[in-house]
């Protein structure tokens, strides 16, 4: 139980941060589409993001409105529950406040019961943040459905980044910056590599190894690297026991998905009409940076294949989570769906060259017949080409050139 001035105190030095955050770069997220008081949008994203600038954004447009603003993750809240909410609540009621925007409220348990009861009264517009996928899921099924709006936000997109670095020429030059550097917006202002290194420490040992009461850290951080060294691999959690400390299939199991929950990672599964073969192949792995990957790879020297790869899914990811990788005799790096059905089919190629050309066109001319598909696309650094076979065509473009159509 926290005192009623306590959290107060925590409230007012919330607003007091957040009003003086540089309101940076406008983020690509339309959310007015909350216009209701019945629902409350929730914002999900990896830990340093940009979500609380997101919320800045959000509150310097409503400079007429009382806006209500407090960060849960704030060290003088710990132990905050769901008694504490009424302590909250009438703190909200007596400032009038007409606009409620919460911070990482992932870390209240049972967060979604209050929030219910405020879209019930429909008094406020509600606006919440938080770092964990399954804000957008299994917490929200009971309590919250038909009540919420979900929009995830991932670090900066190719063209938010050139709006933050100046680099406004969208050119292969530009992409390769992109790639080193990736997107996270505090890593690009400072070039302090301990920027990314906390972000994957917080993770580990905040989000994942204290809210479930992990005691192996050190097999838990060897996952961590592991996983981020090795974006564009398949995985599974048989192979993963050989590399890491732990015993059992089960854990690895449960670890991955404590990781990707926090948005580190993406397992991509193979394409399969049957969802049993869908989950006994292995799942490619993914990493949602890849500055991230650039900084804490374990690699002596960076693929910059794979790690280009990985920034296509990850503009791929933004838009849609039907992604699937497709393998037979050849291979397509991403089958992209739409109610389940193929629409679109893509390969990742740093670069074309004659050694690899074959092996690129073969598999995605595999994956059109099987899907019955008669377009696709290779992404590339900075290759513009085409090619053809019977009704068939496959276009080649440089990756700043193909994301501006995208």
């Amino acid at each position: 139980m926290i005192l009623k001035s306590e959290i107060a105190d925590v409230a007012l030095s919330s607003m007091e941060r957040i009003i003086t955050l540089n309101s940076g770069v406008k983020r690509i997220v339309d959310w007015k589409i909350i216009s209701s008081k019945s629902y409350a949008l929730i914002v999900s994203g990896i830990r340093r993001c940009g979500k609380s600038t997101l919320m800045r954004q959000m509150i310097s447009e409503l400079e007429d409105e009382k806006c209500f603003f407090i960060n849960l993750d704030d060290p003088r809240l710990f132990g905050f529950d769901l008694n504490d909410f009424n302590r909250l609540n009438e703190i909200i009621e007596e400032g009038n406040y007409t606009h409620l925007f919460f911070d990482e409220i992932q870390l209240v348990p049972n967060w979604e019961r209050y929030i219910r009861l405020l879209t019930d009264s429909e008094k406020y517009h509600i606006v919440i943040s938080g770092s964990n996928t399954s804000m957008l899921s299994k917490e929200l099924g009971t309590h919250l459905t038909g009540r919420h709006i979900s929009k995830e936000l991932f670090p900066f997109s190719y063209n938010e980044f050139r709006i933050l670095t100046n680099l406004n020429e969208a050119s292969a030059d530009t992409t390769k910056v992109y790639l080193k550097q990736g997107g996270f917006p505090e890593y690009l202002k400072t070039n302090n590599h301990e920027v990314l290194s906390g972000i994957l420490n917080d993770i580990i040992y905040r989000d994942i190894s204290v809210r479930f009461g992990i005691r192996n850290h050190l097999a838990l951080k060897q996952l961590a690297i592991y996983l981020v060294s090795n974006a564009g691999n398949l995985l599974t959690a048989n192979s993963l026991r050989k590399v890491i400390p732990i015993a059992a299939t089960s854990t690895v199991m449960e670890y991955l998905n404590y990781f990707e929950n926090a948005y580190l990672a993406f397992f991509v599964p193979k394409f399969s009409y049957s969802y049993t073969k869908q989950i006994q192949n292995p799942r490619k792995i993914y990493c949602i940076d890849t500055g991230m990957i650039t900084v804490n790879t374990t690699s002596f020297s960076l693929d910059d294949g794979r790690r280009f790869e990985n920034l296509v899914f990850l503009s791929l990811r933004r838009k849609t989570k039907e992604i699937y990788y497709y393998a037979e005799k050849g291979e397509c790096d991403f089958v992209v769906c739409q109610n389940n059905q193929p629409i679109n089919l893509i390969q990742a190629c740093f670069n074309l060259t004659s050694d690899n050309l074959n092996r690129e066109l073969d598999g995605l001319y595999e994956a059109m017949q099987f899907f019955n598909l008669n377009k696709g696309t290779i992404v590339t650094l900075d290759q513009n080409d085409h090619f053809e076979k019977g009704n068939m065509q496959i276009a080649v473009l440089p990756y700043h050139k193909w994301i501006a159509d995208f």
